[in-house]
């Protein structure tokens, strides 16, 4: 693998990493787990300070810390546009390794938590929580094409969340490309920040087999079960070899994240354990990808329950 040394400075930040996103789909939480692997943090900063802030921590005394600035449609003089067209100046003058992270949600989600915690919506104080979020939606639009990553936050908890940007983040430090293996099920919906989607539903499913229900493609029994499928060998390969091929194509261009999605019925056992042996086979050939099992744990959702049972029927019949 690849790896892109950042230009040397004496001293400030080498890596700013803007923080940008809805209104409730995890900021504050994405900016203290940044804080935890070492990022200073600032939140809701108008993006025309951050060259007077890069001249102050040159010269302080902060060692070169990466450095995670906050930035939503509530900074004063927001605009979309014309923030791109100032991260595209300063990135091209600074010489900084410069990149944007964009938390999304799904307005139902949004609303709900809205509902839960009773706060009005920045952009909707008189109004309905879904009109701002239809506003604010519309006005990040921009920062959301552009952005390097986005992060889906709609099925994850705070803890997830945290985790997520945390082994995202780590583990781009220095690197090209950093890279996500993630598992699914499709009663739940395709992850919406998935950049590669590979259907799963070929393999027999341990659903059926009543010793297995209860367990998880992180069994042994499971895995065993879905390698055993004569088509899962010469997929798996054919998969791997795929990505072998890509990933250095889209380092040469550029990318900096790349989440690989792996689906199935319910997302909690061919997807897993497909999830699981493709990280293992990218780690052996020098990556070091995360994992996340979006659907491995249940979220007593009754609909996608409903969904998953009538897709597994009809995928059985």
């Amino acid at each position: 693998m690849s790896v892109h040394p950042l230009p040397h400075r004496a001293s400030g930040p080498t890596r700013i990493l803007f923080v940008t996103g809805m209104s409730g789909a995890g900021k504050s939480t994405a900016l203290k787990a940044l804080e935890d692997i070492g990022y200073e943090a600032v939140d809701n900063m108008p993006i025309r300070l951050v060259k007077r802030l890069l001249q102050v921590e040159d010269s302080g005394e902060h060692g070169g810390r990466p450095l995670a600035v906050g930035i939503d449609a509530r900074t004063r003089g927001f605009d979309a546009e014309d923030v791109v067209e100032r991260i595209k100046k300063l990135r091209a003058d600074s010489g900084l390794d410069l990149r944007v992270l964009f938390l999304d949600c799904a307005g139902g989600e949004l609303t709900r938590r809205f509902s839960e915690t009773r706060r009005r919506h920045p952009l909707a104080l008189d109004r309905p929580a879904a009109d701002g979020i239809a506003r604010e939606r519309e006005i990040l639009a921009p920062l959301r094409r552009w952005a390097d990553v986005v992060i889906d936050s709609t099925d994850y908890s705070t803890h997830e969340l945290r985790r997520t940007v945390t082994e995202t983040f780590a583990r781009s430090e220095g690197t090209g490309l950093t890279l996500t293996c993630t598992s699914f099920g499709f009663a739940r919906g395709i992850p919406r920040d998935a950049d590669l989607v590979f259907d799963m539903r070929f393999l027999r499913n341990p659903h059926w087999e009543l010793d297995l229900r209860p367990l998880t493609g992180l069994d042994p029994a499971v895995g065993a079960f879905v390698a055993a499928d004569p088509a899962f060998d010469p997929a798996f390969e054919r998969i791997a070899e795929l990505l072998l091929m890509l990933l250095p194509r889209y380092a040469q261009e550029g990318k900096s994240y790349l989440t690989m999605a792996f689906g199935c019925t319910g997302g909690k056992h061919r997807s897993v354990y497909v999830a699981e042996s493709m990280a293992a086979r990218l780690r052996a050939n020098g990556y070091e990808p995360s994992v996340v099992h979006r659907d491995l744990k249940g979220r007593g959702d009754a609909a996608a329950d409903i969904a998953e049972l009538e897709l597994g029927r009809r995928e059985k019949a």
